[in-house]
Protein backbone atom coordinates (compact mmCIF):
# COMPACT_ATOMS: atom_id res chain seq x y z
CA UNK A 1 0.00 0.00 0.00
CA UNK A 2 1.61 3.27 -0.60
CA UNK A 3 1.82 6.16 0.75
CA UNK A 4 -1.38 8.32 -1.25
CA UNK A 5 -3.79 4.98 -0.11
CA UNK A 6 -2.90 5.42 3.41
CA UNK A 7 -3.56 9.23 3.77
CA UNK A 8 -6.72 8.54 2.18
CA UNK A 9 -7.29 5.63 4.54
CA UNK A 10 -6.38 7.96 7.15
CA UNK A 11 -8.80 10.60 5.84
CA UNK A 12 -12.01 8.57 5.33
CA UNK A 13 -11.36 6.82 8.52
CA UNK A 14 -11.60 9.83 10.23
CA UNK A 15 -15.25 11.60 8.34
CA UNK A 16 -16.55 7.76 9.10
CA UNK A 17 -15.83 8.04 13.01
CA UNK A 18 -16.92 11.79 12.68
CA UNK A 19 -20.09 10.39 10.81
CA UNK A 20 -20.55 7.10 13.23
CA UNK A 21 -20.34 9.91 15.81
CA UNK A 22 -22.91 12.34 15.04
CA UNK A 23 -24.83 9.04 14.51
CA UNK A 24 -24.84 7.77 17.60
CA UNK A 25 -25.14 11.33 19.52
CA UNK A 26 -28.66 11.32 17.36
CA UNK A 27 -29.80 8.32 18.56
CA UNK A 28 -28.71 8.37 22.22
CA UNK A 29 -29.11 11.98 23.35
CA UNK A 30 -31.23 12.20 20.94
CA UNK A 31 -32.31 14.80 18.72
CA UNK A 32 -34.67 16.51 17.48
CA UNK A 33 -34.15 15.41 13.87
CA UNK A 34 -34.75 11.73 14.66
CA UNK A 35 -38.24 10.24 13.24
CA UNK A 36 -40.03 6.95 14.54
CA UNK A 37 -39.93 4.62 17.24
CA UNK A 38 -37.66 1.82 16.02
CA UNK A 39 -35.12 0.03 18.17
CA UNK A 40 -32.05 2.77 18.96
CA UNK A 41 -30.00 -0.66 19.15
CA UNK A 42 -30.33 -1.86 15.64
CA UNK A 43 -30.21 1.88 14.32
CA UNK A 44 -26.86 2.18 16.57
CA UNK A 45 -25.42 -1.26 14.58
CA UNK A 46 -26.56 0.03 11.39
CA UNK A 47 -24.73 3.47 11.69
CA UNK A 48 -22.07 1.68 12.61
CA UNK A 49 -21.40 -0.69 9.97
CA UNK A 50 -21.77 2.01 7.77
CA UNK A 51 -19.28 4.40 9.24
CA UNK A 52 -16.84 1.14 8.79
CA UNK A 53 -17.86 1.52 4.45
CA UNK A 54 -17.23 5.05 4.37
CA UNK A 55 -14.06 4.55 5.93
CA UNK A 56 -13.32 2.23 2.69
CA UNK A 57 -14.90 4.85 0.18
CA UNK A 58 -12.27 5.70 -2.17
CA UNK A 59 -9.62 3.18 -1.18
CA UNK A 60 -12.89 0.64 -2.25
CA UNK A 61 -15.66 2.62 -3.66
CA UNK A 62 -17.77 -0.62 -4.59
CA UNK A 63 -18.45 -1.68 -0.81
CA UNK A 64 -19.91 1.63 -0.43
CA UNK A 65 -23.42 -0.44 -1.97
CA UNK A 66 -23.74 -2.18 1.18
CA UNK A 67 -24.52 1.21 2.87
CA UNK A 68 -28.33 1.46 1.26
CA UNK A 69 -28.60 -2.23 1.47
CA UNK A 70 -27.88 -1.84 5.66
CA UNK A 71 -30.82 0.36 5.65
CA UNK A 72 -33.09 -1.71 3.52
CA UNK A 73 -32.19 -4.74 5.93
CA UNK A 74 -32.97 -2.67 9.11
CA UNK A 75 -36.34 -1.55 7.24
CA UNK A 76 -37.05 -5.33 6.25
CA UNK A 77 -35.82 -7.03 9.62
CA UNK A 78 -37.84 -4.95 11.88
CA UNK A 79 -41.06 -4.63 9.64
CA UNK A 80 -40.86 -0.91 8.83
CA UNK A 81 -40.24 -0.66 12.73
CA UNK A 82 -37.19 1.92 12.49
CA UNK A 83 -35.43 5.02 12.79
CA UNK A 84 -35.28 7.84 10.67
CA UNK A 85 -31.95 9.86 11.15
CA UNK A 86 -30.72 12.50 9.80
CA UNK A 87 -26.99 12.84 10.78
CA UNK A 88 -27.08 8.24 11.27
CA UNK A 89 -28.93 7.94 8.03
CA UNK A 90 -29.21 10.71 6.00
CA UNK A 91 -25.62 11.66 5.65
CA UNK A 92 -24.11 8.39 4.98
CA UNK A 93 -26.57 8.27 2.37
CA UNK A 94 -25.20 11.38 0.50
CA UNK A 95 -21.93 10.83 1.44
CA UNK A 96 -22.25 7.14 -0.12
CA UNK A 97 -24.00 9.31 -3.49
CA UNK A 98 -21.07 11.52 -3.66
CA UNK A 99 -18.21 9.34 -3.14
CA UNK A 100 -19.90 6.85 -6.18
CA UNK A 101 -20.11 9.52 -8.18
CA UNK A 102 -16.92 10.80 -7.52
CA UNK A 103 -14.45 8.12 -7.04
CA UNK A 104 -13.96 4.76 -8.54
CA UNK A 105 -14.38 3.59 -11.82
CA UNK A 106 -17.41 4.36 -14.51
CA UNK A 107 -18.94 1.15 -13.89
CA UNK A 108 -18.65 1.40 -9.77
CA UNK A 109 -20.14 4.90 -9.38
CA UNK A 110 -23.01 3.88 -11.65
CA UNK A 111 -23.83 0.73 -9.18
CA UNK A 112 -22.92 2.52 -6.48
CA UNK A 113 -24.86 5.78 -7.39
CA UNK A 114 -27.92 3.43 -8.56
CA UNK A 115 -28.13 1.77 -5.12
CA UNK A 116 -28.48 4.90 -3.43
CA UNK A 117 -31.26 5.42 -5.93
CA UNK A 118 -33.09 2.47 -5.81
CA UNK A 119 -32.98 2.66 -2.16
CA UNK A 120 -34.01 6.09 -1.56
CA UNK A 121 -37.53 5.65 -4.09
CA UNK A 122 -37.90 2.14 -1.99
CA UNK A 123 -37.83 4.87 1.42
CA UNK A 124 -40.26 7.08 -0.24
CA UNK A 125 -42.85 4.60 -0.76
CA UNK A 126 -42.76 2.70 2.43
CA UNK A 127 -41.55 5.15 5.10
CA UNK A 128 -44.13 7.50 6.01
CA UNK A 129 -41.98 9.98 7.63
CA UNK A 130 -40.47 10.54 4.11
CA UNK A 131 -43.84 11.06 2.42
CA UNK A 132 -44.52 14.51 2.58
CA UNK A 133 -44.33 16.99 -0.18
CA UNK A 134 -41.30 19.18 1.70
CA UNK A 135 -39.46 16.28 2.70
CA UNK A 136 -39.40 14.86 -0.92
CA UNK A 137 -38.18 18.00 -2.19
CA UNK A 138 -36.19 18.14 0.08
CA UNK A 139 -33.98 14.65 0.24
CA UNK A 140 -34.22 14.80 -3.81
CA UNK A 141 -33.33 18.20 -4.12
CA UNK A 142 -30.25 17.80 -1.84
CA UNK A 143 -29.26 14.31 -3.40
CA UNK A 144 -29.64 16.10 -6.96
CA UNK A 145 -26.94 18.05 -5.63
CA UNK A 146 -24.66 16.30 -4.35
CA UNK A 147 -24.57 13.84 -7.14
CA UNK A 148 -23.76 16.97 -9.66
CA UNK A 149 -21.27 18.35 -7.98
CA UNK A 150 -19.57 14.71 -7.44
CA UNK A 151 -19.71 14.44 -11.28
CA UNK A 152 -18.31 17.85 -11.51
CA UNK A 153 -15.24 17.23 -9.05
CA UNK A 154 -14.82 13.67 -10.86
CA UNK A 155 -14.74 15.84 -14.45
CA UNK A 156 -12.13 18.43 -13.26
CA UNK A 157 -9.74 16.07 -11.66
CA UNK A 158 -10.00 14.25 -15.35
CA UNK A 159 -9.20 17.35 -16.99
CA UNK A 160 -6.59 18.20 -14.50
CA UNK A 161 -5.26 15.18 -14.74
CA UNK A 162 -5.23 14.69 -18.61
CA UNK A 163 -3.46 18.29 -18.93
CA UNK A 164 -0.98 17.33 -16.49
CA UNK A 165 -0.17 14.11 -19.18
CA UNK A 166 -0.29 16.24 -22.04
CA UNK A 167 1.73 18.84 -20.70
CA UNK A 168 4.30 16.22 -19.14
CA UNK A 169 4.30 14.45 -22.94
CA UNK A 170 5.13 17.63 -24.45
CA UNK A 171 7.86 18.58 -22.41
CA UNK A 172 9.45 15.08 -22.98
CA UNK A 173 8.89 15.57 -26.76
CA UNK A 174 10.34 19.27 -26.34
CA UNK A 175 12.72 17.65 -24.38
CA UNK A 176 13.94 15.00 -26.87
CA UNK A 177 13.64 17.51 -29.67
CA UNK A 178 16.28 19.47 -28.35
CA UNK A 179 18.70 16.69 -27.33
CA UNK A 180 18.03 15.59 -31.24
CA UNK A 181 18.38 19.30 -32.42
CA UNK A 182 21.89 19.14 -30.51
CA UNK A 183 23.38 16.01 -31.95
CA UNK A 184 22.51 17.31 -35.42
CA UNK A 185 24.14 20.35 -34.95
CA UNK A 186 27.24 19.05 -33.47
CA UNK A 187 27.37 16.33 -36.41
CA UNK A 188 26.70 19.44 -38.89
CA UNK A 189 29.61 20.62 -36.55
CA UNK A 190 31.91 18.01 -37.11
CA UNK A 191 31.24 17.58 -40.98
CA UNK A 192 32.49 20.98 -41.04
CA UNK A 193 35.42 20.78 -39.21
CA UNK A 194 36.19 17.90 -40.79
CA UNK A 195 36.18 19.80 -44.56
CA UNK A 196 38.36 22.19 -42.89
CA UNK A 197 41.17 19.27 -41.71
CA UNK A 198 40.92 18.31 -45.32
CA UNK A 199 41.61 21.06 -46.91
CA UNK A 200 44.57 22.30 -44.18
CA UNK A 201 46.18 18.96 -44.93
CA UNK A 202 45.42 20.05 -48.61
CA UNK A 203 47.62 23.05 -47.73
CA UNK A 204 49.92 21.43 -46.15
CA UNK A 205 50.98 18.85 -48.62
CA UNK A 206 51.38 22.30 -51.48
CA UNK A 207 53.51 23.84 -49.06
CA UNK A 208 55.66 20.76 -48.53
CA UNK A 209 55.97 20.23 -51.61
CA UNK A 210 57.35 23.66 -53.07
CA UNK A 211 59.46 23.93 -50.11
CA UNK A 212 61.00 20.66 -51.06
CA UNK A 213 61.34 21.88 -54.59
CA UNK A 214 63.40 25.44 -53.72
CA UNK A 215 65.19 24.01 -50.49
CA UNK A 216 68.39 24.41 -52.17
CA UNK A 217 67.89 27.28 -55.01
CA UNK A 218 66.00 29.40 -52.53
CA UNK A 219 66.24 28.33 -48.99
CA UNK A 220 63.93 31.98 -47.86
CA UNK A 221 61.17 30.58 -49.67
CA UNK A 222 61.50 27.25 -48.17
CA UNK A 223 61.61 28.74 -44.50
CA UNK A 224 58.58 30.44 -45.49
CA UNK A 225 56.91 27.24 -47.01
CA UNK A 226 57.79 25.26 -43.91
CA UNK A 227 56.04 28.19 -41.47
CA UNK A 228 52.92 28.00 -43.23
CA UNK A 229 53.16 24.13 -42.73
CA UNK A 230 53.54 24.89 -39.32
CA UNK A 231 50.90 27.64 -38.84
CA UNK A 232 48.01 25.55 -40.76
CA UNK A 233 49.73 21.92 -38.95
CA UNK A 234 49.21 23.59 -35.48
CA UNK A 235 45.60 24.95 -36.50
CA UNK A 236 44.78 21.61 -37.71
CA UNK A 237 45.31 20.21 -34.52
CA UNK A 238 43.52 22.11 -32.12
CA UNK A 239 40.29 21.49 -34.96
CA UNK A 240 41.49 17.74 -34.37
CA UNK A 241 41.22 17.75 -30.76
CA UNK A 242 37.32 19.51 -31.37
CA UNK A 243 36.59 16.80 -33.96
CA UNK A 244 36.94 13.98 -31.89
CA UNK A 245 34.43 15.07 -28.98
CA UNK A 246 31.78 15.05 -31.59
CA UNK A 247 29.80 12.92 -33.51
CA UNK A 248 30.23 13.12 -37.06
CA UNK A 249 29.14 11.13 -39.96
CA UNK A 250 31.00 9.03 -41.84
CA UNK A 251 29.21 9.02 -45.32
CA UNK A 252 30.46 12.85 -45.87
CA UNK A 253 32.97 13.45 -47.75
CA UNK A 254 33.09 16.64 -48.93
CA UNK A 255 36.56 18.47 -48.58
CA UNK A 256 35.84 21.86 -50.26
CA UNK A 257 36.93 24.98 -47.85
CA UNK A 258 34.11 26.45 -45.30
CA UNK A 259 32.74 29.82 -45.31
CA UNK A 260 34.76 32.21 -43.09
CA UNK A 261 34.39 36.27 -42.03
CA UNK A 262 35.14 36.99 -45.49
CA UNK A 263 32.08 35.52 -46.67
CA UNK A 264 29.64 37.48 -44.23
CA UNK A 265 29.21 40.56 -46.71
CA UNK A 266 27.49 38.07 -48.66
CA UNK A 267 24.93 36.65 -45.97
CA UNK A 268 24.47 40.62 -45.55
CA UNK A 269 23.60 41.06 -49.22
CA UNK A 270 21.14 37.95 -49.00
CA UNK A 271 19.14 39.95 -46.38
CA UNK A 272 19.03 43.28 -47.64
CA UNK A 273 17.33 41.80 -50.74
CA UNK A 274 14.45 40.68 -48.67
CA UNK A 275 13.87 44.22 -47.97
CA UNK A 276 15.58 44.06 -44.81
CA UNK A 277 18.17 47.04 -44.09
CA UNK A 278 21.26 45.81 -42.51
CA UNK A 279 24.43 47.56 -41.51
CA UNK A 280 27.29 45.77 -41.18
CA UNK A 281 30.67 46.60 -39.23
CA UNK A 282 33.21 44.25 -39.48
CA UNK A 283 37.37 44.49 -38.71
CA UNK A 284 39.53 44.94 -42.07
CA UNK A 285 41.25 41.98 -41.78
CA UNK A 286 40.73 38.31 -39.65
CA UNK A 287 43.28 36.42 -41.15
CA UNK A 288 45.18 35.57 -38.11
CA UNK A 289 42.20 33.47 -36.76
CA UNK A 290 41.25 30.17 -37.44
CA UNK A 291 39.37 28.41 -40.08
CA UNK A 292 37.16 27.02 -37.23
CA UNK A 293 36.75 30.63 -35.57
CA UNK A 294 35.59 32.13 -38.72
CA UNK A 295 33.60 29.39 -39.20
CA UNK A 296 31.94 29.57 -36.11
CA UNK A 297 31.41 33.37 -36.30
CA UNK A 298 30.06 33.18 -40.37
CA UNK A 299 27.24 30.44 -38.76
CA UNK A 300 26.03 32.97 -35.75
CA UNK A 301 25.63 36.36 -38.21
CA UNK A 302 24.07 33.63 -40.73
CA UNK A 303 21.72 31.94 -37.94
CA UNK A 304 20.85 35.03 -36.27
CA UNK A 305 19.74 36.85 -39.81
CA UNK A 306 17.74 33.99 -40.69
CA UNK A 307 16.05 34.26 -37.35
CA UNK A 308 15.29 37.67 -38.34
CA UNK A 309 14.08 37.04 -41.69
CA UNK A 310 11.73 34.05 -40.18
CA UNK A 311 10.40 35.41 -37.17
CA UNK A 312 10.96 38.90 -36.47
CA UNK A 313 8.77 41.79 -37.94
CA UNK A 314 11.89 43.64 -38.22
CA UNK A 315 12.86 46.36 -40.75
CA UNK A 316 16.17 47.14 -40.07
CA UNK A 317 19.09 45.37 -38.03
CA UNK A 318 22.79 45.53 -37.30
CA UNK A 319 25.49 43.12 -37.32
CA UNK A 320 28.89 44.56 -35.95
CA UNK A 321 32.17 41.50 -35.80
CA UNK A 322 34.36 43.69 -33.07
CA UNK A 323 38.02 42.40 -32.62
CA UNK A 324 40.21 42.40 -29.55
CA UNK A 325 43.74 40.78 -28.68
CA UNK A 326 42.13 37.84 -27.10
CA UNK A 327 38.69 37.35 -28.66
CA UNK A 328 36.02 38.28 -31.22
CA UNK A 329 32.42 39.79 -30.84
CA UNK A 330 29.47 39.03 -32.71
CA UNK A 331 26.29 41.02 -32.11
CA UNK A 332 23.35 40.71 -34.45
CA UNK A 333 20.28 43.31 -33.41
CA UNK A 334 16.87 44.20 -34.92
CA UNK A 335 13.97 46.59 -33.96
CA UNK A 336 11.68 43.31 -34.16
CA UNK A 337 8.57 44.60 -32.53
CA UNK A 338 7.74 40.74 -31.87
CA UNK A 339 7.21 40.41 -28.24
CA UNK A 340 9.37 38.31 -25.76
CA UNK A 341 7.52 35.33 -25.28
CA UNK A 342 6.32 35.40 -29.28
CA UNK A 343 10.15 35.16 -30.09
CA UNK A 344 10.26 31.34 -30.97
CA UNK A 345 14.12 29.95 -29.54
CA UNK A 346 13.89 27.18 -32.05
CA UNK A 347 16.67 24.87 -32.83
CA UNK A 348 18.80 27.76 -33.97
CA UNK A 349 19.89 29.25 -30.88
CA UNK A 350 20.75 25.83 -29.53
CA UNK A 351 23.38 25.38 -33.03
CA UNK A 352 24.83 28.92 -31.81
CA UNK A 353 25.34 28.28 -28.61
CA UNK A 354 27.18 24.25 -29.40
CA UNK A 355 29.30 26.23 -32.02
CA UNK A 356 30.49 28.91 -29.78
CA UNK A 357 30.67 26.58 -26.63
CA UNK A 358 33.19 24.54 -28.58
CA UNK A 359 35.80 26.86 -28.52
CA UNK A 360 34.86 28.17 -25.22
CA UNK A 361 33.03 31.18 -26.22
CA UNK A 362 29.71 32.83 -24.54
CA UNK A 363 26.70 33.12 -26.36
CA UNK A 364 23.80 35.45 -24.94
CA UNK A 365 20.14 36.00 -26.62
CA UNK A 366 16.97 38.06 -25.65
CA UNK A 367 14.83 41.04 -25.57
CA UNK A 368 16.09 44.38 -25.01
CA UNK A 369 14.00 47.67 -25.74
CA UNK A 370 14.83 48.56 -29.23
CA UNK A 371 13.86 44.54 -30.22
CA UNK A 372 16.25 41.79 -29.96
CA UNK A 373 20.12 40.89 -29.60
CA UNK A 374 22.49 38.21 -30.02
CA UNK A 375 25.61 38.51 -28.86
CA UNK A 376 28.44 35.96 -28.78
CA UNK A 377 32.31 35.94 -27.69
CA UNK A 378 34.70 33.54 -28.68
CA UNK A 379 38.53 33.55 -27.46
CA UNK A 380 40.96 33.35 -30.48
CA UNK A 381 43.75 31.50 -28.46
CA UNK A 382 44.88 28.62 -30.21
CA UNK A 383 44.59 26.92 -26.86
CA UNK A 384 40.57 27.51 -26.03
Amino acid sequence: MDRRTRWHLAQDAAVAALVAALGLAEVWVPFESVQGTGSPVVASAAILAAAVLLALRRTFPLVLVGIPLIWVACFVATSGDTLVLFFGGFLPIALTLYSGARHGSIRTSAIVCGSVVVATVLADFFVPELQGPSEVLFHWGVLLTILLVGIGMRVSERRAVDAALRAGAAEAEARQEALRAVAEERARIARELHDILGHSMSVMVVQAGAAAEVVDSDPVAARTAMEAIRTTGSDALAEVRRVVELLRDDDYESLSPQPGIARIPELVEQARATGLVVDLRMPESTADLSAGRQLAVYRVVQEALTNIRRHARASTASVAIDRADDRVDITVTDDGAMPDLERPAGHGLLGMRERVALYGGTLEAGPEPSGWRVHASLPTGASS
